[in-house]
C-alpha cells in the first residue's frame, strides 16, 4: 500500500477537524497553512468579535482589521462591545466600531457590557443593530442605560433571546416590549425584578407564551408560581426563592396535584439566599408545587442552598426526594444540592429511585476512613458518572485517590469516573499497558486491571489510574 501524503487527505474532513478547535490562535495558524485551510478557518476566526480582548498597553479593537478588510465582516455572527473600552479610547473608535457593525449583515447576536455609564456609545450601536437581523441581545450594565436607549431597545422585533441586567435606574421587565417579542422570544433573562409589582411581572410574561428558558432575579415566590401556569412551553427555569408576606403556606401533600397545569420543565434551578419566619419549611412545599407536572420531564434539579444564621446547615427532607421521585423518577439525570446535607440513606434513595441519574452533588457527614457505607449507598447508581461531596468531618484530608478508585470500581458495570471531594477533583481512566510489564499474577483478582482483545485478536492489558487535581474553576460536570 503506497504511503499517503498530506495532499491525499480528503478535503471534506477538514471542516469538522478545524471546526473542533476552539482557540483563536489555532484558527490563526490554520489560516496560514494554505488556501484550503484559510477558506475553512477564516469564517471561524471572525465568527465572534469581542472588544474586551485588549492589550494591557493599548486598545486593539477588531474594527481596525475589518475597516481594511470589509469582506471579513460577512463572517461575523456575534459581537460583544464594552463601554469601558470606548471610554478610555479616542472618540473616533466609537464611530469606526459603528461603521464596522453596519457591515456585519449576517449578525445574529449583540452583547453590551458596561460599568462606566457610557450610554452615548450604546445609543450609536442600537441605531445600527435596528437594521440588522439579530436574534439575540444581551445588556449587562451597572448604571441606568437611559430612557432614550430603552426607547430604541424596545423597538427591536424578531428576537429569540433577551438577557437584561441593569443594576441602577428604574426596574424594567420588558414593559412595552413584551407584545412585540411575544411571537418569537424563547429565552429570557431578567436580572432585576426586585421592586417590580408581581402583577406587572405576571402581565409581561403572560405575553410571551413561546418562552422555553427563563431566568428571574428578585421575583417573589408567589409570582413565580403564577408565572409557571402561564408558560406552557417552558423547559428551563432559574429563579430565586424569595418568600413575601403574601406568600401562602405551602403545605401541599405529596399526592396532591397543582392548582394550575405546570409546564414540562427539564431543568429547575432554585437559588435560596433568604428565609422567612418558617425558615426553609415553606421552600420544600414550594419546590414540589412548581415541579408538579402531569408526566415525568425533569432532567436537572439544582438547589443553590443558603447560609443564613441558624439555617447555615440545611438538611434536605426526605419527603422532598420522595415527591420528586414520584413524578420525575424516570427522567432525572442531575441532582445538585450544593451546601445542603443528605444522609447516606438519601443518597441510596436517589440512586435507586432515579435510574437515569448521572450526577450527584451534596454535603454529607461521613468518616473519610470508612468509605464502605458510601459504596453501599451508591450501589444502585448504575448510570452515575460524577459525584461531588463536601465531607463534613475532621478527617477530610484522609480521602485519597485510592478511596476514589475504590468507589469508581465498586462494581464491574460502574460508570463513575469523576469525583469532587471538598476542594479536590479525582478523574479515573483506563490506560493501555505494556504486556511485557504485566504478569497473570499481577492482575489476578485486581479490579484495577482489565484484559480484552482488539479487532485483530491481540490481547491487551489496561490499568485504571486516578489523577488528583485541585479545583480551579467550573467543572466539566
Amino acid at each position: 500500500m503506497p504511503k499517503l501524503t498530506f495532499r491525499d487527505l480528503p478535503l471534506d474532513i477538514l471542516d469538522p477537524i478545524v471546526g473542533s478547535l476552539s482557540d483563536k490562535r489555532d484558527w490563526t495558524r490554520c489560516a496560514l497553512v494554505n488556501k484550503e485551510f484559510n477558506r475553512i478557518a477564516t469564517p471561524l476566526l471572525y465568527h465572534s468579535l469581542d472588544s474586551r480582548s485588549v492589550s494591557k498597553t493599548s486598545v486593539l479593537h477588531p474594527c481596525h482589521t475589518l475597516l481594511k478588510r470589509p469582506e471579513l465582516a460577512l463572517h461575523v455572527r456575534r459581537v460583544t462591545e464594552s463601554g469601558s473600552i470606548h471610554k478610555i479610547a479616542l472618540f473616533n473608535l466609537v464611530e469606526d466600531a459603528a461603521r464596522v457593525l453596519a457591515l456585519c449583515k449576517y449578525l445574529q447576536s449583540f452583547t453590551w457590557t458596561d460599568d462606566s455609564g457610557s450610554t452615548f456609545v450604546l445609543h450609536k450601536f442600537l441605531r445600527v443593530i435596528k437594521e440588522l437581523p439579530i436574534k439575540r441581545i444581551k445588556i449587562r450594565a451597572h448604571s441606568d442605560i437611559g430612557t432614550g436607549n430603552w426607547g430604541q431597545l424596545i423597538t427591536l422585533s424578531g428576537l429569540e433571546s433577551v438577557s437584561w441586567f441593569c443594576m441602577e435606574g428604574p426596574p424594567r421587565v420588558l414593559q412595552g416590549w413584551s407584545e412585540i417579542l411575544g411571537p418569537t422570544l424563547t429565552h429570557l433573562e431578567l436580572g432585576r425584578c426586585a421592586g417590580v409589582p408581581p402583577s406587572v411581572l405576571i402581565s409581561v410574561l403572560s405575553q410571551l407564551p413561546k418562552l422555553e428558558s427563563l431566568l428571574l432575579k428578585g421575583a417573589a415566590a408567589s409570582a413565580v408560581t403564577r408565572i409557571l401556569g402561564l408558560l406552557p412551553n417552558l423547559k428551563q427555569l432559574d429563579t430565586d426563592y424569595l418568600p413575601s408576606n403574601s406568600s401562602r403556606s405551602y403545605t401541599r401533600s405529596l399526592g396532591d396535584s397543582a392548582d394550575e397545569p405546570r409546564p414540562p420543565l427539564r431543568e429547575l434551578v432554585i437559588r435560596a439566599s433568604s428565609m422567612d419566619s418558617l425558615g426553609p419549611k415553606m421552600l420544600w412545599g414550594w419546590i414540589l408545587e412548581n415541579a408538579s407536572t402531569t408526566e415525568a420531564s425533569l432532567e436537572v434539579f439544582k438547589l443553590h442552598a443558603f447560609s443564613v444564621g441558624e439555617y447555615s446547615n440545611i438538611v434536605l427532607p426526605h419527603t422532598l426526594l420522595v415527591g420528586l421521585a414520584r413524578i420525575h423518577g424516570p427522567t432525572l439525570k442531575r441532582f445538585s444540592a450544593r451546601s445542603a446535607q443528605l444522609t447516606l440513606n438519601d443518597i441510596d434513595f436517589l440512586c435507586s429511585s432515579f435510574p437515569q441519574l448521572e450526577f450527584i452533588e451534596c454535603t454529607n457527614w461521613i468518616d473519610a476512613d470508612d468509605m464502605d457505607s458510601l459504596k453501599t449507598a451508591l450501589a444502585k447508581g448504575k448510570n452515575l458518572r460524577a459525584l461531588r461531596l463536601i465531607i463534613n468531618t475532621k478527617h477530610r484530608s484522609h480521602f485519597t485517590a485510592l478511596n476514589a478508585a475504590d468507589l469508581m470500581l465498586r462494581s464491574e458495570d460502574s460508570k463513575l469516573r469523576f469525583m469532587g471531594v471538598d476542594g479536590s477533583q479525582y478523574t479515573g481512566r483506563w490506560y493501555l499497558m505494556d504486556d511485557d510489564d504485566v504478569s497473570e499474577e499481577d492482575i489476578e483478582n485486581r479490579p484495577d486491571y482489565q484484559r480484552s482483545r482488539n479487532s485483530s485478536g491481540q490481547l491487551r492489558t489496561f490499568k485504571f489510574f486516578v489523577t488528583k487535581t485541585e479545583r480551579t474553576g467550573e467543572d466539566t460536570w
